[in-house]
């Protein structure tokens, strides 16, 4: 058992790491005993503390019961993290429309069909949210953060690639820690509009396109035929509505309300949030107009 009113300390971070293995062993022959199992001090409720299976070996107990401490792998464990989402961003010439689903699944059941799967980290910058609801929202919030912080030491607004840099070095020093994060990065900065992913593994990838989730192919395959740097903002707008629509029509994870921004240079704006429903009868509707002229 943990002391009781003992405080979590940074050794929390080191298991499952080789040198919590290499302490462990070395506590063990020096005492005896198998104390150094567990961490030296720890408070459970604690809301600025990681609290940990109270056992003798929480990295063991991790990685016989969480399937994401060993990666993408299946290693026949207890908890498997069921996921599904679709999120979208696109660059054009009249800047950048950001479209997402706002459905919360775990396996087969809905948890939630109100989530917000976009993060206002600042007036000019916006993240996306797949994988890990708690992950990607504690970690984009925390990027907020660190953009502030830049803002109030240079006096300037952080850049785009800046604050995608920032996320990507997060996330790869929590390498193999069994976080669950698919993000999009976006925003206008002094040298236009900017897009980047980045993921869990530390991956970061700019480009013009993206759409991230268990329906991001359905909605790659609307956005591959009718995506256009032309386009104006309406067709824009009605592009991302609809990727998002079809995406979720096929996505049994996927659902609730499409919310849609577009980034300007003015920053972003909220330009909808429409419940799926009422787009599928909308889309039905001028489908049936189509066929019948």
């Amino acid at each position: 058992m943990f002391a009781p009113g003992a405080t979590i300390s940074d050794d929390i971070l080191d298991i499952g790491t080789r040198r919590f293995d290499e302490d462990k062993r070395r506590s063990m022959t020096s005492t005896g005993g198998t104390a150094a199992l567990c961490p030296p001090s720890l408070v459970f409720g604690d809301p600025t503390a990681f609290d940990i299976p109270n056992v003798s070996d929480p990295a063991q107990f991790c990685r016989n019961n969480f399937a994401s401490v060993s990666g993408n792998k299946d290693a026949h464990q207890t908890l498997k993290f069921a996921k599904g989402t679709t999120t979208l961003a696109f660059k054009f010439n009249e800047g950048i429309i950001v479209s997402v689903d706002s459905r919360s699944t775990m396996g087969a059941y809905i948890a939630s069909g109100t989530v917000q799967k976009v993060i206002e980290i600042n007036p000019f910058l916006l993240g996306t949210m797949a994988g890990g609801a708690a992950d990607c929202s504690f970690w984009e919030r925390q990027l907020g953060t660190q953009c502030r912080m830049y803002e109030l030491r240079n006096r300037k607004r952080i850049s785009v690639a800046a604050a995608s840099k920032l996320l990507a070095n997060t996330m790869n020093s929590y390498k193999g820690y069994g976080l669950s994060m698919g993000t999009m990065v976006t925003g206008w900065d002094e040298t236009g509009p900017q897009l980047y992913y980045v993921d869990n593994d530390g991956t970061r990838l700019k480009g013009n396109m993206f759409s991230v989730g268990s329906g991001s192919t359905y909605a790659y395959g609307v956005l591959d035929v009718y995506y256009r740097p032309d386009l104006t903002v309406d067709e824009a707008i009605d592009l991302g509505k609809r990727a998002i629509y079809h995406a979720t029509y096929r996505d049994a994870c996927s659902g609730g309300i499409n919310n849609l921004y577009h980034v300007t240079k003015e920053g972003w704006k909220k330009i909808h949030a429409i419940d799926v429903n009422d787009m599928h009868y909308e889309f039905m509707e001028e489908k049936k107009n189509a066929m019948s002229s």
